[in-house]
């Protein structure tokens, strides 16, 4: 793993590459979740607000509360019009702002495997939630090849190149995420695996998208002329191998899990 951190300080970058990744899983997620509607709400980790939308399109909550570390990203949130109910604040997964049982329902999207300490983040998501109330996420199944920038991440491998990756990245694996889960004494708990597809229009567009990615667009931007070409060209083989098509569809696997809180839990 490399010593460099992905961080997440371009809203708008983030947005066209990641935010469109993250709506197109977080749709497939809330299916699955099928949370009752007028819950009061908690998103840790909300990013520019990519979920945060979401989940207020389609829950109807009463109330929700973004946290977020970067005040880059929290600014786009707050500009989001989707977003008019949420109140943001810069805060740490892993130190909650929150009193105890102050929610009905706290989500992880996408962020999980950034916590330093998961099952500190997933404790401290359990103390701010009522009991009964709902504890959830999703992340990208990144070591079992599920990140939408894969074919990158293993172009730079066969070039001796090592792709930075999350702090946490093992509990992104589903039969992690439920011990995790369990291991933090809630209830009911369920996984399930959620695949999406993005469409781009050709190859050019896909690249160039994928530059604004956290993780591999400063390793990316920062090689040597002739490695960024070698790189370019080893992933344009691996993804246009066989295609006669110029639109290029990703696919992406991302992990979801979900418990409750039990009502012993204090």
């Amino acid at each position: 793993m490399s010593e460099q951190q992905i961080r997440f300080d371009d809203g708008a970058g983030y947005e066209q590459m990641m935010g469109k990744w993250s709506r197109l899983a977080g749709d497939v997620f809330l299916d699955w979740l099928q949370a009752p509607k007028g819950m009061n709400w908690l998103d840790i980790g909300c990013g520019n607000g990519a979920f945060t939308e979401l989940l207020i399109e389609r829950c109807a909550p009463l109330a929700v509360a973004g946290i977020d570390p970067s005040e880059g990203q929290l600014a786009y949130a707050r500009e989001r019009p989707g977003c008019r109910l949420a109140e943001f604040q810069q805060g740490d997964a892993m130190s909650l702002p929150y009193a105890d049982r102050s929610f009905d329902a706290a989500v992880m999207a996408l962020v999980i495997f950034f916590v330093p300490e998961p099952a500190q983040g997933l404790a401290e998501m359990s103390r701010v939630v009522r009991p009964g109330g709902l504890v959830s996420a999703y992340a990208w199944d990144i070591l079992d090849g599920g990140f939408p920038l894969v074919a990158i991440q293993e172009q730079m491998r066969s070039m001796g190149k090592v792709p930075m990756l999350p702090p946490s990245v093992e509990v992104s694996r589903k039969q992690v995420m439920h011990q995790t889960w369990v291991a933090a004494g809630l209830n009911e708990v369920e996984t399930t695996e959620i695949r999406v597809q993005r469409t781009f229009k050709d190859f050019e567009d896909y690249w160039q998208t994928a530059l604004l990615g956290s993780s591999v667009g400063p390793t990316i931007k920062a090689l040597a002329a002739h490695d960024y070409e070698a790189l370019k060209t080893g992933v344009q083989q691996r993804l246009e191998h066989g295609s006669n098509s110029g639109q290029l569809v990703i696919s992406a696997r991302a992990n979801a899990v979900r418990g409750f809180v039990p009502s012993s839990f204090f």
